[in-house]
């Protein structure tokens, strides 16, 4: 194989931590979506523009396979086997993107089945948060090097490092997704992108779901405090797993399932001009059957295809998103239902609030026991209610519900105000 370059150059963090993108700007765009209300793609580290999809990505439709790759080092004797870490993340990590996709999207496992044993102690790595270079690189450089011997890499484009959660030098806070600048040119494939898995066994709720999400180009939706210290989910609380693995209402905003391609051209409505607009807006969680092979339980069944995202423009670079969440689905424990707004920024990077949810109860909080920001956590319209979305001029009524379940919703763009 190769040998990597441990430099600097070589490895570079993709996360909310790296706030510039090394990734081909919009020129070298796939063409997505044309809705007059799609916000185009920027060079900000994973943009949430919707206008284009950058092929620098794997794509989350049809099927994907993935490789789990299972690491141990000279100075700890595992003490859990593969079979049990696998299980500590799928089919959990499936089940969430087979549901959160509409059965659109399958993630396939594919795990060794025998730790893979690292040239050098755990504690030589220096696994933290914020990685140096060098050492992450010399990390990725060993490992793919023991690994390729038993892997051929070339058949899956997801790719998954688990280390010995017990090795004594291993940081369960080091989980985190690295782009290789230079790809690694392995088994005749590219290898742009590694999800590094260092989390204790049992690990936090949903963490490798919210790591593969980087894997599709979504960023990270939470806040980080300059000194580390303060509340990291003031941007969108429980609202999507990219802000919160921990959230009460953990499925991706309608905005993210536009991105990827799991909601058509006639399940996002552009509001335009200044005229109140009425919509049926079905329930986010809602979809077709899924069944996940190995999950066990019967599948998931919602509405059909209708309006799922509603979407105002509110300048060139930004836009307020109105969707219906109810406890179904990946939200089937949400704190509150109803319609929740938020806004989205094409040219903010991850970690700098590309999405905000707006708060239609800023006087109140709810679910102070479990939601990860009790603040936001009534933060939709409820039913009867109206809401007028500040420095934007919106307003946004929740008029009713129909049989099946759906929301009647008036929207008027009205001024700024």
């Amino acid at each position: 194989m190769p040998k990597l370059r441990s430099t600097a150059a070589v490895f570079t963090t993709m996360s909310a931590l790296a706030a510039t993108s090394i990734l081909t700007g919009p020129s070298a765009a796939e063409p997505f979506s044309t809705a007059p209300c799609a916000l185009h793609r920027t060079e900000a580290h994973h943009s949430e523009g919707v206008d284009s999809w950058n092929p620098a990505y794997s794509r989350p439709t049809g099927a994907l396979d993935a490789v789990l790759v299972f690491l141990s080092f000279p100075d700890a004797t595992p003490r859990t086997t593969p079979a049990q870490l696998t299980a500590d993340h799928f089919p959990a990590t499936s089940r969430f993107y087979a549901q959160a996709s509409y059965g659109r999207f399958t993630l396939r496992p594919h795990p060794l089945k025998r730790w893979l044993r690292m040239p050098r102690p755990s504690t030589s790595y220096a696994m933290r948060r914020d990685w140096s270079a060098e050492d992450r690189a010399a990390y990725l450089r060993d490992a793919f090097a023991v690994a390729d011997k038993e892997v051929d890499f070339s058949r899956y484009p997801v790719v998954y490092l688990v280390a010995d959660p017990d090795a004594p030098g291993v940081d369960s806070d080091a989980t985190k997704v690295v782009n290789l600048e230079t790809p690694l040119r392995v088994d005749g494939t590219d290898v742009q992108r590694v999800v590094t898995v260092f989390e204790h066994h049992p690990p936090d709720r949903l963490v490798l779901a919210h790591e593969t999400g980087h894997v599709f180009d979504l960023p990270d939706l939470y806040h980080r405090p300059v000194d580390g210290k303060g509340d990291w989910d003031t941007y969108v609380g429980d609202w999507d797993l990219m802000g919160s693995q921990f959230g009460l209402a953990p499925d991706l905003f309608g905005w993210h399932k536009w991105r990827l391609g799991w909601l058509g051209p006639r399940q996002v409505a552009c509001v335009r001009g200044a005229t109140p607009t009425r919509l049926t807006l079905e329930p986010l969680a809602a979809g077709p059957g899924v069944a996940v092979p190995g999950a066990g339980g019967a599948p998931a069944f919602g509405l059909g295809r209708g309006v799922k995202l509603a979407v105002v423009r509110t300048g060139p670079d930004s836009a307020l998103a109105v969707e219906a969440r109810g406890a179904a689905g990946n939200d089937r424990v949400s704190c509150r239902q109803g319609i929740l707004v938020y806004r989205v920024r094409g040219g903010a990077s991850s970690g700098d609030g590309p999405v905000q949810v707006v708060d239609a109860h800023p006087r109140t909080e709810s679910c102070w026991e479990n939601s990860v920001y009790p603040p936001l956590a009534d933060a939709p319209v409820s039913l009867g209610e109206s809401f007028t979305v500040p420095g934007e001029g919106v307003k946004v009524e929740a008029e009713g519900r129909t049989a099946s379940g759906a929301w009647t919703v008036k929207i008027t763009p009205g001024m700024r105000e």
